[in-house]
C-alpha cells in the first residue's frame, strides 16, 4: 500500500474517432495490468473526432478534427497523447503519421501544456522494427482499398508485407463489437511463412488483445496489434519500461 501512495502518476490521453470503443478498453487494460506488476499508476482522457464509417471522406475529415482534440488534452495536462486511429493517418499519404504528430505535438506546445504525441501509425511502424520485423503479414477489418493503402503505406516504411486478410467491414461500431478470440481462426487465412510478425489486427478498433498471447504461443513468432504498438510506444516515450504481462513479445520488456 505505501509504494502504491508514493508511485508517479501519469495522465495517458487519447484522440479517437467517436465510434470507437475499442482503444478506450485495451489500452486501460494493459496498463491495469502492468500496475499489477510495477509501480507507476495511470488515468485515461479522451477527446473524440466525429466518425462512423471507415471510408477515405470521412477519415478526411475526422483527421482535420484532431488538431482540436490535441488542444482540449493539454488543457488536462496529459504526459502523453495518443492519435488512436491508424487507417485515418495511413490514407492521408505516406510518412503522413511523422507530419501528424508533429503538428499536434506543437499544438500541445502552443497550448502550455507540451506533450509527446503517438500515432498508431506510427507506433505500428516503430513497434515492428523494434522486433527486427522485414516481413510481416497483417489482419484489417477495412474494405479492399483502405487495406492496400495500410498496405502500401507499411511497404514505404521498408517492411514487406507478404500477405494479408482483409475482413471489409464498413462500420466501424461492427468492428469494434467483434469477438477477439474470432481471431484465432482468421490469422489462419494468411500465409506466415517466411514472415518475422503478425500483426493480428492492423486497426485500433478491432479486438484483439485476448488471442495476441494465444496467436503467438500458437504462431511461434511475434504478435502485434496496433493497440500493443500504441501502448509500447507510449511507455517509451514515458521512459518507462515496456512490460505488460500477456500483451505479447513486443511488451515483454526486451524492446
Amino acid at each position: 500500500m505505501n509504494m502504491n501512495r508514493q508511485a508517479k502518476r501519469y495522465r495517458i490521453g487519447q484522440i479517437v474517432p467517436s465510434s470507437n470503443t475499442t482503444m478506450e478498453t485495451e489500452i486501460p487494460a494493459m496498463l491495469r495490468a502492468r500496475e499489477l506488476m510495477l509501480p507507476e499508476r495511470f488515468s485515461f482522457h479522451s477527446s473524440r473526432m466525429r466518425m462512423k464509417k471507415v471510408t477515405k471522406e470521412e477519415l478526411e475529415a475526422m483527421d482535420r478534427d484532431s488538431d482540436r482534440c490535441a488542444d482540449e488534452l493539454s488543457d488536462a495536462r496529459v504526459d502523453v497523447m495518443g492519435y488512436a486511429c491508424l487507417v485515418a493517418i495511413m490514407s492521408m499519404g505516406q510518412g503522413y503519421h511523422r507530419q501528424s504528430e508533429a503538428r499536434l505535438h506543437e499544438r500541445t506546445l502552443r497550448n502550455g501544456g507540451a506533450a509527446p504525441v503517438v500515432s498508431s501509425a506510427g507506433a505500428l511502424i516503430e513497434g515492428l522494427k523494434a522486433l527486427g520485423a522485414k516481413k510481416v503479414s497483417i489482419v484489417c477489418p477495412y474494405m479492399k482499398p483502405l487495406t492496400r493503402l495500410v498496405v502500401d503505406y507499411i511497404e514505404n516504411e521498408d517492411i514487406q508485407v507478404h500477405d494479408y486478410c482483409a475482413l471489409e467491414i464498413p462500420d466501424n461500431l461492427e468492428v469494434g463489437a467483434r469477438d477477439p478470440m474470432a481471431l484465432l481462426d482468421i490469422y489462419k487465412r494468411v500465409s506466415l511463412h517466411g514472415v518475422d510478425a503478425l500483426v493480428l489486427s492492423a486497426c485500433v478498433q478491432m479486438p484483439s488483445l485476448a488471442a495476441v498471447p494465444v496467436v503467438e504461443a500458437e504462431a511461434g513468432l511475434p504478435v502485434v496489434s496496433a493497440a500493443v504498438c500504441t501502448t509500447w510506444q507510449m511507455l517509451n516515450h514515458l521512459g518507462l519500461p515496456a512490460r505488460v504481462p500477456d500483451a505479447g513479445a513486443l511488451l515483454s520488456g526486451r524492446y
